[in-house]
C-alpha cells in the first residue's frame, strides 16, 4: 500500500475553497483490492485488501456495471480525505453534506469516483496543541476528533467552548485493474 500527502484541489467542492482562514490537508492511500464476494441482490461487493483485511463496499443503484464484477477481479483504489479548518465562530450548530459521483457507462469497465464533503459547524470540546487535533461536537451531540493543518497559524487562539467551521471530505475511486494472464508452466525436460 502506498502512503503520500496530496493537495487534491479537484476533490474539493468550491464552497469549501471559499472558508476563510482555510487549509487544505489531504491524505490519500492507494491500494490493489481482489474481489473475493459479489452480492447483486445486495449490491455489495466484499474485497480482500493487500494486507488480508476484507471490506464490503455498498454499491450505488446507479452503477450499471455489477454483473461484471466477478470474485478474483482486482481493482485500483484510491481513498483520499482532506480536512479544511476555518476558525469562524458564531452560529448555531449545523451540518450539510454534499456528493458528486461519476460511475463508468453501462458496458464500460467498472469503476468511477464518489466524493462527500460536509461542512460542520460545532463546539470546540478538546484541542491538542502539540499534536494539532481537535475534538468537535456537533450539532447531534457527536464528536468528532480531526487533524489541523499546519497552515492554521492562531490554532493556539482556539479554546475550548468556541463555535468552529470545518469541512471534511472523503473521495474513494476505483478502477478495474488488467487481469495478468497466468503463466504457461514450463515444459518438463525428459
Amino acid at each position: 500500500m502506498k502512503r503520500t500527502i496530496l493537495a487534491v484541489i479537484v476533490l474539493v467542492p468550491a464552497f469549501v475553497l471559499a472558508q476563510p482562514k482555510g487549509a487544505i490537508v489531504t491524505d490519500q492511500v492507494e491500494a490493489v483490492v481482489t474481489v473475493t464476494k459479489v452480492d447483486l441482490q445486495a449490491r455489495t461487493v466484499t474485497m480482500r485488501g493487500p494486507r488480508g483485511n476484507l471490506h464490503t463496499l455498498k454499491v450505488p443503484p446507479e452503477s450499471q456495471n455489477l454483473d461484471q464484477v466477478k470474485p478474483g477481479d482486482r481493482f485500483k483504489v484510491t481513498y483520499a480525505e482532506a480536512v479544511v479548518v476555518a476558525l469562524t465562530r458564531g452560529g448555531q450548530p449545523s451540518a450539510t453534506v454534499d456528493e458528486t459521483m461519476e460511475l463508468a457507462p453501462k458496458g464500460a469497465k467498472p469503476g468511477g469516483y464518489k466524493v462527500r464533503t460536509q461542512q460542520i459547524s460545532a463546539v470546540v470540546d478538546a484541542i491538542d496543541y502539540k499534536n494539532r487535533y481537535i475534538a468537535l461536537r456537533g450539532p447531534k451531540g457527536n464528536t468528532l476528533a480531526l487533524p489541523v493543518a499546519a497552515e492554521i497559524k492562531d490554532l493556539d487562539k482556539l479554546q475550548v467552548g468556541d463555535r468552529v467551521s470545518i469541512a471534511y471530505t472523503e473521495a474513494l475511486a476505483l478502477e478495474m485493474v488488467a487481469q495478468e494472464k497466468p503463466k504457461k508452466a514450463a515444459p518438463k525436460k525428459k
